[in-house]
């Protein structure tokens, strides 16, 4: 299948402000792209890619006086195939885990294992199945976290999530992940495009999404605590350990984002 997606966002500044953004679609579904990805200023500003720690294309640039849009609009191409659940089968051990994976076990800024290592192994300890623990904790997490972008807060962590029981797609990402964490699953924060295809179209706003993947029996697997069900059209565009590591833009000084939307949908032809 063919999708079209992009994005359109507005920063407002009243003094030249620099910017990191993680707003490229992901390396590794570059070959699918049919049409060029190019991150588009108005005005016209340089800007330049690297790719981050993590494997993301990261771009700088340095928001003028009066603000800028940032824009792309591109096709890319998808199997249209559902998630793919991990096998079934025993847990691998910590000491099996391949070196690049052990980061994905630790806490950090908005996962904090410690506060719910206690908690996790109570819930999901008698469980044997690595898919079992995974699967288990997505179900508890989407039924644990009521949704709803009124609840949206950039400091809530995983143990704010688990205690206000609400929030948006990042908190649902990160309580499960640092669950996975916590029963020694290696998790990591994903974030891109999901949209309405293939499932009933939604009246609210088209927004990015976050979602996660576990490290099961050697490969890695992609699952969805918000929805709790396999999707279809995932465009990741980032991962790392959290939300820090995969934030669509990050402001080095006053940058105030005034209008913000985004575009997911399927395409039968391109004109």
């Amino acid at each position: 299948m063919l999708i079209r997606a992009g994005y359109e966002m507005r920063f407002e500044t009243k003094a030249p402000a620099a910017m990191m953004a993680l707003l490229s679609v992901h390396p590794s579904r570059n070959k699918d792209l049919r049409t060029p990805h190019r991150i588009m200023g108005s005005p016209d500003v340089p800007i330049y890619d690297y790719i981050d720690g993590f494997g993301n294309v990261a771009s700088r640039l340095t928001v003028p006086r009066g603000g800028v849009t940032l824009s792309a609009d591109f096709l890319i191409e998808d199997d249209g195939q559902p998630d793919v659940r991990a096998p079934d089968g025993l847990q691998m051990r910590v000491e099996d885990l391949p070196d690049d994976v052990l980061i994905f076990l630790l806490g950090s800024r908005y996962c904090e294992t410690d506060r719910l290592m206690e908690m996790a192994w109570g819930e999901f300890g008698h469980l044997q199945s690595a898919r079992d623990r995974v699967e288990t904790i997505v179900a508890f997490v989407h039924n644990h976290i009521s949704f709803g972008y009124e609840h949206a807060r950039s400091d809530k962590t995983a143990w704010n999530g688990y205690q206000e029981k609400l929030g948006v797609c990042r908190d649902f990402a990160h309580l499960a992940v640092t669950l996975c964490r916590c029963m020694n699953i290696p998790a990591r924060y994903c974030t891109g495009y999901l949209g309405d295809i293939g499932v009933p179209v939604s009246d609210a706003p088209m927004d990015f999404s976050a979602w996660f993947d576990v490290f099961v029996d050697g490969d890695w697997y992609t699952y969805d605590a918000r929805h709790n069900a396999p999707r279809i059209g995932r465009i990741l565009m980032a991962r790392g350990r959290d939300a820090t590591d995969t934030a669509l833009t990050t402001n080095f000084g006053p940058a105030e984002l005034t209008s913000f939307v985004v575009t997911t949908e399927e395409v039968q032809h391109v004109d």
